[in-house]
């Protein structure tokens, strides 16, 4: 059981739910996108989300800026969540298009305002799990492109909120947050994929 709550923090990291978000979109949506238009989408959210924070993480760390991976000093977020607001600008303004896709630019707003909420209350000495930010941002995103499309994608929404128990059953388990700081993830990650809904569905 120990191994099984710790791989959860794993599987479902916080780095990996855009590219996750990105990539089920893609699976289940009724629009046509071109093969090529879609692998190099995909691959530029891997390269933006994972490679690059990878990069910088043990620069940072070679830097002394943070110890670890983990990051459980709130000062250390800091600097690791700004370069992330970043990244996700650089998403939002190069890779996906209002116009052309509505549904990930605004999934991808969404994160930006989750991280730079995070951000906000890293300054504030408050610290909040990314992890389970991450998944209950895709958890809200899933729920409105079923609405949107008018898909049934109950099978995968049931699966996302076992993987917000799941996360959040991990990090109570290797101590890593508190409840407050778990309730306050999931609400971040949560809330503004939902507040950005009328301006796309």
């Amino acid at each position: 059981m120990n191994y099984f709550l710790r791989l959860g923090a794993y599987l479902l990291h916080p780095l990996l739910m855009p590219l996750l978000g990105t990539l089920l979109y893609f699976v289940v949506t009724p629009r046509y996108v071109e093969t090529e238009l879609l692998q190099s989408r995909l691959v530029a959210v891997a390269i933006i989300t994972i490679c690059i924070p990878i990069v910088v993480f043990f620069l940072l760390r070679n830097l002394g800026t943070i110890k670890s991976i983990h990051l459980e000093n709130v000062h250390e977020r800091r600097v690791p969540l700004a370069i992330q607001c970043g990244l996700l600008v650089l998403i939002i303004k190069l890779v996906f298009d209002p116009m052309d896709s509505p549904e990930m630019y605004f999934f991808f707003m969404g994160i930006l305002f989750s991280a730079m909420s995070a951000l906000i209350l890293a300054f504030l000495k408050f610290r909040i799990s990314l992890h389970q930010m991450g998944i209950a941002g895709v958890t809200m995103f899933l729920i409105i492109v079923s609405v949107h499309f008018k898909i049934n994608m109950l099978i995968w929404i049931c699966i996302f909120f076992i993987g917000n128990g799941w996360v959040a059953s991990s990090r109570l388990h290797t101590n890593s947050h508190t409840y407050p700081e778990l309730i306050g993830g999931f609400f971040i990650g949560f809330m503004p994929q939902l507040l950005l809904v009328p301006l796309w569905l």
